[in-house]
């Protein structure tokens, strides 16, 4: 085998994407004393950029409310850009969907953290999450819907 043959799998950039934070009860709502009760929501995406290089974007969105008062909204897109070559096509969805989110978690985690801090809150520390197990949980429900397998690619 060449060495140009072989199985390429790097970090081209990393960068934040979209960030953003609303606070749209403030003042009043830091007179509050309640906990809020805090959701969030977690998608990645990805699409080819060029030969070879692909566009990873993890979306961490962190919402917290206080009844129907929004606390705060905060949503941060996280990404990279990430060179996969000489990989067999079969093994770049799980690249994309899998270990790319894994590289991106902990620098969207540190955003929203700082973000949620420098908005007067008490810092969110996202627990670490399975990209593995939602991968394998989309693929069954795409599975079960009849959807290829590789539609979430672009």
């Amino acid at each position: 085998m060449e060495q140009n043959e072989q199985p390429v799998f790097g970090i081209e950039k990393l960068y934040v994407k979209d960030l953003s934070i609303e606070v749209p009860n403030s003042p009043e709502i830091f007179l509050e004393r309640d906990q809020p009760q805090v959701e969030i929501q977690l998608n990645t995406g990805g699409r080819a950029v060029g030969e070879g290089v692909y566009e990873v974007v993890l979306t961490v969105t962190v919402s917290a409310k206080m009844g129907e008062k929004t606390v705060f909204l905060v949503e941060v897109g996280q990404a990279g850009i990430f060179r996969i070559q000489n990989v067999p096509e079969d093994q770049i969805e799980p690249l994309i969907a899998v270990a790319c989110p894994n590289i991106l978690f902990p620098y969207a985690r540190e955003a929203v953290s700082d973000s949620v801090s420098r908005a007067g809150f008490q810092p969110i520390v996202l627990q670490p999450v399975n990209f593995e197990g939602m991968y394998m949980q989309r693929q069954q429900q795409e599975a079960q819907a009849g959807v290829p397998a590789n539609a979430s690619i672009q």
